[in-house]
């Protein structure tokens, strides 16, 4: 999502019919997906771009030790507002993956969902992962294929016909074909796991791993030793 939008609708994050209740409806699928390789419970976890902190809560409730890190001050006030209203202690920051990379962060494992399709250069991104990553840690990503499924269904229905997100949150342009992604991620020294499409129903609320990618889809990725 760009950053305009996320300062116009950034306090409307955790209602789950505002702007944003799309991202409430996959994140049990997303979650799921990460626990598919990895147990939460005690790992030190990065969410990179974690906007209002949708997926950060969830890994905190299943033990993790999260880090959000987003650029924009918006949603990270509503971040912090709905932490302190579920009694969580959350690391949120205003902070760039890059500068974290400066200061020596490591992780266990990395999160980075709906964000690769927003920045500049998704490979600086993963370059940065790479960086950010113990040994054999995991790195978990999301974001939209680019082809005509994914225009009408994550643009004309999904920002216009269905209001699911804000108009203008997207620009196809910026969508990442899967061999794209893994291209990308294995130039940054990452190796790639497993591919899973997302299957997401509005009208039902409900997202469901697939092995469809031709709208949503995820990526696991492991820095090997």
């Amino acid at each position: 999502m760009s950053a305009t939008s996320f300062d116009l609708h950034g306090e409307d994050f955790w209602n789950p019919q505002g702007p944003y209740r799309s991202l409430h409806h996959i994140n049990p699928a997303r979650l799921q997906f990460i626990e598919r390789f990895i147990d939460l419970r005690g790992q030190k976890i990065l969410d990179i771009g974690c906007g209002g902190g949708i997926l950060s809560e969830a890994m905190a409730h299943k033990g993790a030790i999260v880090s959000g890190i987003d650029l924009s001050e918006a949603v990270l006030n509503a971040a912090n507002q709905h932490a302190a209203g579920s009694n969580l202690h959350m690391d949120y920051r205003r902070i760039s993956s890059q500068e974290c990379v400066a200061q020596g962060e490591q992780y266990d494992h990395i999160t980075c969902m709906e964000m690769l399709e927003h920045v500049p250069s998704p490979a600086a991104i993963l370059r940065d992962i790479h960086a950010l990553l113990k040994p054999n840690g995991y790195a978990f990503i999301s974001t939209l294929n680019r082809n005509l499924a994914s225009f009408f269904g994550a643009i004309v229905a999904a920002e216009y016909l269905c209001k699911l997100v804000p108009k203008g949150t997207h620009r196809h342009s910026d969508f990442i074909r899967p061999q794209e992604l893994v291209a990308m991620a294995e130039q940054a020294g990452l190796t790639p796991i497993a591919l899973s499409g997302m299957d997401y129903h509005p009208f039902a609320k409900t997202a469901f791993l697939s092995r469809n990618l031709r709208i949503n889809y995820l990526l696991a990725l492991q820095k090997q030793s």
